[in-house]
């Protein structure tokens, strides 16, 4: 445990945060705290966020994703099959085209861009990458940076285009006073036990998806309504934000530089097709563009549900998207590559 830096590290994200929440910027909490902790690490500060306590609050996140979900969504969620098949679709397409960006303009060798352009779950493209052949710090700067770009421009954009604010925590979620005994216990059942079953079963980002899927089962079968409490899911952006801004330390200005132009350009490229996909099934399906836009785009599946919480989008929707394109991406991407390596070739 790392006190200095965590002590550091909580007391510029809370600052951060503090400072875009009085700003009336989007999604203050994260985006605050991520803002000042990179710069700090940039500066030379090394700021830490302690990994257990991470851990604790991707439980919490899961609870609130799952608290989503309700009875009446089983008949809604039978017609996701169309926006689920598209998705699959632009994540394959994007793949491919990434892989081809970043060996033409990043140099990278076949398994590095491959598995650097795959949008699934950071630690098993990385391992799996690794163990194909793929450089480890490439693959891991470029998911890192693919997210903290879409993560950072994504809350601003719809801003600007939609003109829509976020809507506060405590309206949406209702504090801790609100919260009663029972309800805390059921929810708090299914973060520790959600966790211990994601782990069991061999979930992706199993802290999250566990507990969200533990949640979700709860609030279906109408054992209870709650939700986390505001207070937590603020100190959850918080750490999330922290968090991310924290895997900067130990890099310079010069070889972020480098490796954010890069990554730039990839990240244009996975966002131009999940906005022209997301456009096409606004228009045939006649769902909104913004909530389309949200489940698309491959960001976290924590950051981008917290972007949807705060901008008032069906987060259900939104979180049911994001993880089924994490596990399509894990479960196909290594398969892909051992098929058609032989195609990515020249």
């Amino acid at each position: 445990m790392n006190w200095r830096g965590f002590t550091l590290a909580l007391t510029l994200g809370g600052s951060g945060g503090t400072a875009f929440y009085l700003a009336d910027l989007p999604l203050p909490w994260m985006l605050g705290a991520m803002s000042t902790c990179i710069i700090a690490a940039l500066a030379g500060l090394r700021p830490a966020m302690p990994l257990g306590l991470r851990r604790t609050m991707l439980a919490i996140l899961g609870v609130m994703l799952g608290s989503a979900f309700t009875p009446h969504l089983l008949q809604q969620a039978s017609g996701w099959t169309t926006t689920l098949s598209a998705l699959f679709l632009s994540m394959a397409v994007a793949t491919v085209l990434v892989m081809a960006y970043l060996r033409r303009f990043g140099g990278m060798n076949l398994p590095t861009a491959y598995f650097a352009g795959a949008p699934g779950g950071v630690n098993e493209m990385v391992a799996t990458g690794v163990s194909m052949g793929g450089d480890e710090r490439t693959i891991t700067l470029i998911h890192f940076l693919r997210i903290l770009l879409i993560v950072f421009t994504i809350p601003f954009s719809f801003r600007l285009i939609t003109g829509v604010h976020s809507t506060p925590m405590s309206r949406s979620m209702g504090t801790l006073a609100d919260l009663a005994l029972m309800d805390g216990a059921i929810l708090l059942g299914c973060a520790v036990g959600g966790a211990l079953i994601g782990r069991l079963l061999r979930f992706p980002a199993a802290l999250l998806t566990g507990p969200m899927a533990a949640s979700s089962a709860i609030h279906i079968l109408g054992l209870t309504a709650s939700h986390p409490p505001a207070e937590l899911i603020i100190l959850a952006q918080v750490v999330t934000g922290a968090g991310l801004g924290c895997r900067m330390v130990g890099l310079s200005w010069r070889h972020l530089l480098v490796t954010a132009r890069i990554a730039l350009g990839s990240t244009a490229i996975l966002v131009t097709i999940s906005a022209g996909m997301a456009g096409l099934l606004a228009w045939s399906t006649g769902l909104p563009f913004s909530m389309l836009l949200l489940s698309f785009v491959p960001g976290g599946i924590a950051e981008m549900c917290l972007i949807a919480l705060a901008l008032g989008q069906d987060v259900a929707f939104v979180s049911t998207h994001h993880v089924v394109r994490v596990i399509l991406v894990i479960a196909c991407a290594p398969l892909a590559f051992r098929l058609f390596k032989t195609w990515f070739r020249p």
